[in-house]
């Protein structure tokens, strides 16, 4: 799969599997935006990217959540490239408690970052993809949305929101040649999951039948796929990348 004249917006790329995807998008020729609210990582990630591939990266700090930042970072990238091909919404963030202690402002911060974004991020750049008949929609979701998680119930909310906008969103933009398609990792090492006490991760590793860790670049890969011609009669999909932990 080849991506050259192909343009990636990427939210929460500054690290992570964000990060990992713009690395891959890129290392396939595809000119990429790298849209994180840390201004500074973003900036870090596109600098690697620019001096790793032959390819363009720019960098765009914004809030994901906010519609006038969204809608100035779809601008900004078709001022810069003049189209957007691939739109991977992956931002996310966790505010875990149980729901008996869990604050509204909890509950809402995570709705709106998780999943409020992916509707504010899709509605901007479907109006340039429409235009171009073409359009590659990912939308990282997560096992927790299948399943559910103790002292998660606004991330799981939020996760298990963005599968039911998927399908809805293919249904209404296949006649355009836009697809739309989920990612659902499933316990991912990355600088959130590292974070975690000790005993949680084992405990997470036990309920994983192939035995490790998945790893950024292992949903990367999926994204990858999903925006290749390969991909190109899939639509309304959530492919788990779990290690079989929700099979």
């Amino acid at each position: 799969m080849r991506f050259e004249g192909k343009v990636a917006i990427i939210t929460g790329a500054g690290r992570g599997i964000g990060k990992a995807i713009a690395e891959r998008l890129a290392s396939e020729g595809a000119d990429v935006v790298i849209c994180d609210v840390d201004k500074e990582a973003a900036e870090r990630t596109a600098e690697e990217i620019r001096s790793k591939y032959s390819v363009k990266a720019i960098a765009i700090s914004a809030d994901v959540a906010n519609e006038g930042d969204v809608n100035s970072m779809v601008e900004e990238t078709i001022k810069n490239f003049g189209r957007v091909d691939f739109l991977i919404n992956n931002a996310g963030i966790t505010r875990d408690s149980l729901l008996l202690r869990m604050s509204e402002e909890e509950w809402d911060k995570v709705i709106a970052v998780d999943l409020k974004s992916v509707f504010l991020c899709t509605r901007a750049v479907i109006r340039h993809m429409m235009r171009q008949r073409f359009g590659r929609i990912v939308n990282i979701s997560s096992v927790i949305g299948l399943r559910g998680n103790v002292g998660q119930a606004n991330y799981a909310s939020a996760k298990a929101g963005i599968i039911g906008f998927t399908k809805s969103a293919a249904r209404e933009l296949a006649g355009r040649n836009i697809t739309v398609n989920a990612v659902a990792p499933g316990y991912i090492q990355t600088e959130m999951t590292e974070r975690l006490p000790q005993e949680v991760k084992e405990e997470m590793l036990k309920q994983v039948p192939l035995g490790r860790p998945g790893l950024p670049e292992d949903v990367a890969g999926v994204v990858a796929f999903l925006c290749s011609e390969d991909a190109s009669y899939i639509t309304g999909e959530i492919i788990r990348v779990d290690g079989g932990m929700a099979m």
